[in-house]
């Protein structure tokens, strides 16, 4: 067991409140609470977030997700069982929270305008990069 090394929420309750305000705000957006649960997934996939994994597993399982869609979040490139919307958000959330390396290219933003609108696109950039922070937080603070 690794023991946590700061206590955040506790330490910063204001900005860790805001940061919780702004997820909770995505419940308002017209993007399906699947869609949202998936990107978080796919993104404390490749940040190594067991913390949130564990969170939004739970929540996917809930909301009564296919459990052979759950086991194949990973390898969504080479699975047939993500829709063409499914996939775009995942490329975007891969672009996103690779930015570094990806510079999120024009092809993946311009997959998403045939599933999304304009809203919809920047509510689920909002979800990938709250997510990323929860991420860091988690992982480097050890929660």
């Amino acid at each position: 067991m690794v023991e946590q090394r700061l206590y955040f929420s506790k330490l910063s309750p204001v900005t860790y409140k805001a940061l919780v305000d702004a997820s909770m705000s995505l419940d308002k957006s017209s993007l399906p609470k699947t869609l949202i649960e998936l990107v978080f997934m796919r993104v404390s996939q490749i940040n190594g977030c067991a913390f949130c994994l564990d969170m939004h597993g739970k929540a996917l399982r809930k909301d009564g997700f296919d459990d052979a869609k759950m086991d194949a979040i990973a390898g969504w490139r080479l699975s047939h069982l993500f829709s063409e919307a499914e996939r775009a958000a995942l490329e975007w959330a891969e672009a996103v929270t690779h930015i570094t390396t990806s510079g999120t290219p024009d092809s993946t933003f311009n997959a998403l305008k045939a599933h999304f609108s304009d809203a919809e696109i920047s509510d689920l950039t909002f979800a990938i990069s709250i997510i990323n922070a929860f991420n860091r937080l988690a992982v480097s603070l050890r929660q």
